[in-house]
């Protein structure tokens, strides 16, 4: 067979926001086939086989046929390695535990050349999916050895450097279920969710909500048991001490058995249990004091380790905690038997997505205590059927959520309400949690601030509880999307002057609002940056900002195909021509004329929201077709009212702007009619004068609509247009 050339990665782009292919992230890749390009799938020797061989899952991508095998069939029918790609690349994101089903693969006006796609949710690992998967193709096509596990195993390791942890996730997931949008803040798991005003922020299980005092008394166990035993929740006495001799003491002043443990434990590690004489106290006090932290001595409670969830002062979901044991067989080591008949188990991992650790006893001086303490150490081989006690807690993994009882579920609300926290861990010990505490004898040992949440949304026995959910609702009432108005103009006519006059008739209406435009960043009245700022980054800038309440941003076409829009949806989406202009790089992108340029602008209409306004110019018929693509209302514009569209529109009791007798006329159907400007006013001729090439016309009809359809009054509408020399001035 003869050897075929690599294919030729010529540039790779990230696609942040919604964008021509789709409404979310994705990566697009051009493609340079070479002599692949006269070399289908059905005409390479082998090919197919050996690619299924690899990827043997590829018979469940349906492709464009629609069904299972899809995919198989056009590679049997004959397809281009540019396709082919692509649903390499989802593959290998699949195995690696990020499921992806969006791709598409076009043809470009370059012989050969290709714009291939793919869903990404990072950047990072969507890049290094490519290279496996480019590898391993071309490994295909030239029947050259290929490790699927080790590539599979490299996305996999990009992922979990840089996607959310499985908690942040729940919680990110419960937004986007509620059409709550989110911005990651960092590499880590800070996220906004919301725009502006709206947002509010999450760390994991902590949101701007979680005081930093509050957090502070839940890392002071000693403290955090002070506060609670005040308001009557039923604690372990317990006292802080500084030596094996003071251990050793408190536990016989205390009542042994007792617990020994580090301040600030977490995880269960240096927590030693039940311990009855006086060298295991005084070994665990050593085994305490290496984790960093004060050591606490305190009574043992029988039973065992619970944790309850609680969000805004709700219980929402509760765990039970197991012990963990393994069985002797006579010829394996305890260390070995851990391995074998624990680590084994498919809940433990090192990676977050695991709600269980893997025990290593080189890293667990607490378990090698309780070990010493049965007179075993890690390389005793014990005999067969002989059970050996591996460790007592931090195995909290079984769902008993429908288990607590009302009086258990009040006490720990009540604990993280005295210590301050909106969500807490609540550790508890009780032999039964379905009955009370007291009655029991159990009692509430940690509040945690910060809690993991894949106990709760992974349990290894009982129901998954929708937990992000929980914390969502706390966050954002049933009424509230966390969005702000956005406005988004897009067109090549007017775009920076009719997102100009938007911001300043809504910052008359009492609104703080952010701007984005060719001519600067401006917050209210005042300029920020004086550079172009119709662009992604400045956008996003403004969605980021705690004191916008309103966004207007300008989305020039070249914009939309570099980087997306800087918003999932938005209120008012304006969209005022398709003039194709060349020179400004929308040749770079492979759009050549109007027809093209309408697949790019539409992506503005793509994101209106249900309860938004798409405002379209009626003069132009390829816009007025964008109208069957929004999902919320449309406002036509045009000079001349008697337009066949807007007529049409107007006869189906839809809203429309044009201009008669000198003024600009504000209609809907046959009925309602009212005019808010005067086009020969003084202001008018002053804006006319500013800018001669522009048709300033439809520029203050564009503006009227949407001012319109955000709810501005028609009376406030002529006063803001006639005052908005004064919004240039102090722009300056």
């Amino acid at each position: 067979m003869t050897h075929k050339n690599d294919i030729k990665l010529l540039r790779i782009n990230y696609l942040r926001g919604p964008n021509i292919w789709t409404y979310r992230s994705v990566l697009e890749v051009w493609l340079d086939l070479g002599e692949l390009e006269d070399c289908p799938s059905n005409s390479l020797p082998g090919f197919n086989e050996r690619l299924t061989a690899l990827l043997p899952a590829l018979e469940e991508h349906h492709c464009g046929v629609g069904e299972r095998g899809g995919f198989i069939q056009r590679l049997q029918e004959g397809t281009w390695a540019g396709h082919i790609l692509e649903h390499v690349v989802i593959e290998l994101l699949n195995l690696a535990g990020m499921p992806t089903g969006f791709g598409q693969t076009r043809s470009t006006s370059q012989h050969g050349v290709y714009r291939m796609v793919f869903r990404a949710r990072d950047e990072q690992v969507a890049r290094v999916a490519l290279a496996e998967g480019h590898a391993l193709l071309m490994a295909a096509i030239n029947d050259r050895p290929f490790d699927v596990e080790a590539s599979v195993n490299r996305v996999r390791a990009q992922i979990d450097d840089c996607y959310l942890g499985p908690s942040t996730a729940a919680i990110v997931g419960a937004a986007s279920d509620r059409g709550i949008p989110h911005i990651r803040l960092n590499d880590g798991n800070l996220v906004q969710l919301g725009y502006g005003k709206a947002q509010r922020r999450i760390w994991t299980a902590e949101t701007d909500l979680s005081s930093a005092i509050a957090e502070g008394i839940a890392g002071d166990k000693d403290l955090t048991k002070t506060l609670l035993k005040s308001v009557g929740v039923p604690v372990p006495e317990g006292q802080v001490v500084n030596s094996p001799a003071e251990a050793w003491e408190a536990a016989q002043d205390i009542g042994l058995p007792v617990v020994v443990k580090p301040s600030d434990a977490n995880h269960g590690r240096g927590v030693s249990l039940e311990l009855t004489e006086q060298a295991d106290v005084e070994a665990a006090y050593a085994v305490a004091d290496a984790e960093g932290s004060d050591v606490i001595v305190e009574r043992f409670i029988r039973g065992d380790e619970h944790r309850v969830l609680v969000v805004g002062g709700k219980v929402v979901a509760a765990a039970r905690g197991e012990s963990l044991w393994v069985v002797g067989d006579g010829v394996n080591t305890v260390a070995r038997l851990i391995d074998l008949q624990l680590n084994t188990d498919p809940r433990r991992g090192e990676a977050e997505e695991f709600p269980l650790e893997t025990i290593v006893l080189d890293r667990e001086p607490a378990i090698r205590l309780l070990l010493d303490r049965q007179g075993l150490t890690g390389d005793t081989v014990p005999a067969a059927g002989h059970r050996v006690l591996i460790q007592r807690n931090g195995n909290v993994a079984m769902d008993c959520t429908d288990e607590v009882h009302p009086d258990v579920a009040f006490l720990a609300s009540l604990a993280a309400r005295v210590v301050g926290l909106d969500i807490a861990g609540i550790d508890l010990v009780a032999q039964d949690i379905s009955r009370p505490l007291l009655e029991q004898g159990g009692a509430i040992v940690e509040v945690n601030a910060g809690p993991g949440l894949l106990m709760h949304l992974k349990p290894a026995i009982g129901l998954p509880r929708p937990v992000g959910k929980h914390i969502v609702d706390h966050l954002f009432d049933e009424t509230e999307s966390g969005r702000i108005p956005i406005i988004g103009v897009a067109g090549s006519q007017g775009g920076t002057s009719i997102a100009r006059l938007l911001a300043w008739l809504l910052q008359l209406g009492g609104r703080h609002v952010g701007l984005a435009c060719s001519s600067g960043l401006f917050l209210g009245a005042r300029r920020v940056d004086a550079a172009n700022n119709a662009h992604w980054a400045a956008g996003h800038r403004l969605l980021m900002n705690r004191e916008v309440n309103a966004v207007v941003l300008e989305n020039g076409p070249v914009s939309i195909l570099q980087d997306g829009l800087a918003y999932d949806r938005c209120q008012v989406g304006i969209v005022t021509d398709l003039d194709f202009v060349p020179g400004i790089g929308l040749e770079e992108h492979d759009v050549h004329d109007a027809v093209q340029l309408f697949r790019v602008l539409r992506t503005q209409v793509d994101v209106v929201l249900p309860e938004g306004t798409a405002v379209l110019n009626a003069e132009n018929e390829r816009l007025v077709e964008m109208a069957s693509l929004c999902d919320g209302e449309v406002i036509f514009y045009a000079e001349d009212g008697a337009n066949p569209a807007i007529v049409a529109h107007r006869a189906g009791g839809g809203r429309a702007v044009f201009v008669r007798d000198g003024h600009v006329v504000m209609a809907q159907n046959g009925a309602y009619e009212t005019r808010c400007l005067n086009l020969h006013s003084a202001a008018v001729q002053k804006l006319s004068q500013q800018d001669p090439a522009e048709d300033t016309v439809r520029v203050l009809l564009a503006v009227v609509a949407a001012a319109w359809s955000m709810g501005v009054a028609p009376e406030l509408i002529t006063a803001g247009i006639e005052t908005c020399e004064q919004a240039s001035k102090s722009a300056r």
